[in-house]
């Protein structure tokens, strides 16, 4: 049985969320809200961040990088030829260096600020940090998101997928950000029509659906966010 402590919004819960589809695997999903410092979530992960993967019989693993590498060295090999951490060198360097864009560059200049001050300060309390959003941090999210929208555009136009001929981790990242932002009716899509194409082939993907049925608690979800064809 594998469990993971996951918000629903949070776009680096997304990514292990959808890699573990990509596997096959069911986890148990608990909702944990972070910023409450739960002390039982401490004890999992004292650094009170969201996801955090827990199977039977192994320590917390507490990054989603992590998360990743876990899942390829103790399932990888199941996939074969599609393999999300290809096998070759220069090959699993790129991905690296891709999915490491997304999960660190991409949330800290757009997927973080956004689902923070559009989502998660509503449940907090003053002292947690919550209150009105910082409207110059969303501002600041929505310019950096079209440049991040034009290197993906300008990806694949130049490669199959992301970081290559075929479907990765880089790719599962990218999407899994942007599905938070999405959701939120924040991607200006009409900027580049190679990346929405892109973002089409993965959202269409299985492994997507989870994320594209949820509906959470007082915020609609944009108009095309589960539009395959949007």
């Amino acid at each position: 049985m594998s469990t993971l402590f996951h918000q629903p919004l949070c776009p680096q819960s997304r990514f292990v969320r959808v890699a573990l589809g990509e596997y096959g695997v069911i986890p148990h999903l608990a909702d944990e809200k972070p910023w409450e410092r739960r002390q039982e979530f401490l004890v999992l992960n004292p650094a009170a961040t969201t996801p955090v993967l827990v199977e039977e019989g192994r320590p917390p693993i507490t990054h989603p990088a992590m998360i990743a590498e876990y899942l390829d060295e103790t399932r990888g090999g199941d996939l074969g030829e599609h393999r999300l951490l290809p096998q070759e060198m220069t090959a699993r360097i790129e991905v690296r260096r891709l999915t490491m864009w997304f999960l660190e560059k991409f949330h800290a200049e757009v997927s973080g600020p956004l689902v923070t001050e559009r989502v998660f300060k509503r449940h907090m309390t003053v002292k947690q940090g919550g209150g009105s959003p910082d409207i110059d941090a969303i501002r600041a999210a929505l310019s950096n998101i079209r440049y991040h929208l034009a290197y993906i555009g300008w990806l694949v136009r130049t490669r199959d997928w992301l970081a290559g001929p075929r479907m990765t981790y880089a790719d599962i990242a990218a999407a899994a950000h942007l599905s938070s932002v999405d959701y939120l009716g924040d991607v200006p899509w009409n900027e580049d029509e190679s990346a929405k194409t892109w973002y089409a082939r993965v959202k269409s993907r299985p492994s997507f659906r989870p994320l594209l049925v949820e509906m959470h608690a007082g915020i609609a979800p944009s108009k095309t966010y589960a539009d395959l064809d949007f």
